[in-house]
């Protein structure tokens, strides 16, 4: 147990150091190895060795990132701004930190490093990077295809980031965004025999649309005004609906239960009441066996509906893929009639009998109460081919 516990305290111990800042410098992490400096010096600001990594990582970092702006500005693609913008602000950042432990101190000789103001090129490259991704934003809207508007939402969006002063950029993400949505009408098409009422189609088609909808797709029911110009399709078709006959079954059975029904003494072999050791009479429970017949009549009737779910892509229609579609609804009620005596059955059982024979539902009601369920598979079916649309 002590060589597990040595061994565990070791491995925290490397694994500490393997995170320090002189590790971080000689990985190359210079922006990692200031952070741990600059904590370490806040702690003890004259711990020379922590100023002496925090400078040099400094240096490096700087150099790097001027290099980086260098060759992005030779560069000169309009693309990069937004690069530019990101490096100065982590120039401007690195040096706010490293001005919190300022001055350093090396061999009693102070360290520090001259301000740079960092604004002027920031708020240069955030303009011109806005810019870029405001024009290139207008030319994709240009191309027609909502991979195309969708492209030009985020440039527009990124652009507003940059610099929300555009004349009209709010307008534009809205364009882009309207442009980009892939629209489905959800539509229910009656091949069967069986005409459905208007509240049966409606109640199938109220399958919380809004927690369907993603990013980029849009589910809707209502195309009344036919202004809508929809992308996709989703076509319930509805091909078989079978009910049942009204169907009445008879269950006979005899249930027997043993009561109690009084006692008697226990007697000894002289024909004597026995005692226990306490004296008492000592008494036998007596039992009788009750008896009652029991006649349940079951009164059912089923209804079933199929179909097949279909999503069509529009304009050209191309049909991405059909799933069967169905679901099913029952109706069952048992009541009874007891012979002999009651005390026999259970409460179940005696429930039962208090219960008389019902008016059996009407056909169409019974496919109205198959609508939850079968809403329940559309709505399966739906979410289950979501990839299909986008």
């Amino acid at each position: 147990m002590k060589k597990f516990v040595y061994l565990f305290f070791i491995l925290a111990i490397t694994l500490a150091g393997c995170g320090s800042s002189k590790k971080q410098l000689q990985k190359g992490n210079w922006d990692a190895a200031i952070d741990k400096a600059v904590k370490q010096l806040r702690k003890d600001p004259g711990n020379e060795k922590q100023a002496e990594i925090l400078a040099q990582s400094y240096r490096n970092a700087i150099d790097r990132d001027d290099e980086r702006v260098r060759f992005l500005k030779m560069e000169g693609r309009p693309d990069t701004w937004d690069q530019l913008y990101l490096t100065y602000k982590a120039m401007s950042d690195r040096q706010a930190l490293v001005r919190t432990v300022l001055p350093l101190k090396i061999g009693g000789t102070s360290v520090d490093f001259p301000y740079v103001d960092y604004m002027p090129e920031m708020v240069r490259a955030k303009r011109n990077a806005a810019d870029f991704y405001n024009a290139h934003g207008n030319e994709l809207m240009k191309n027609g295809t909502k991979e195309a508007y969708r492209q030009a939402y985020s440039e527009f969006v990124r652009a507003k980031q940059y610099a929300g002063d555009y004349e009209g950029i709010d307008n534009r993400i809205s364009e882009a965004r309207y442009m980009g949505i892939s629209r489905v009408l959800v539509t229910i098409r009656n091949s069967s025999i069986i005409n459905f009422p208007p509240e049966f189609e409606q109640d199938l088609l109220a399958l919380d649309l809004p927690s369907l909808n993603s990013d980029w797709a849009e589910y809707q029911t209502d195309n009344r005004d036919n202004k809508t110009s929809f992308d996709y399709t989703v076509n319930i078709n509805i091909k078989t609906v079978a009910v049942s006959p009204d169907g009445t079954m008879q269950r006979d059975s005899v249930i027997k239960r043993d009561v109690e029904d009084g006692f008697s003494y226990l007697l000894d072999k002289k024909g004597n009441v026995s005692r226990d050791s306490l004296g008492n009479d000592i008494k036998v429970k007596k039992y009788k066996s009750l008896q009652c017949a029991l006649i349940e009549t079951v009164q059912s009737k089923a209804c079933r509906i199929d179909g097949e779910i279909e999503i069509v892509k529009l304009n050209p229609t191309t049909v991405l893929k059909k799933d069967p579609l169905g679901a099913q609804s029952s109706f069952e009620h048992v009541s009874a009639r007891a012979l002999g005596d009651i005390k026999a059955l259970n409460s179940f059982q005696l429930a039962k009998t208090k219960s008389s024979p019902v008016p059996f539902p009407a056909d169409i009601e019974m496919v109205i109460r198959c609508s939850e369920n079968l809403k329940r598979a559309i709505r399966g079916s739906v979410q289950n081919n979501r990839r299909y649309i986008y």
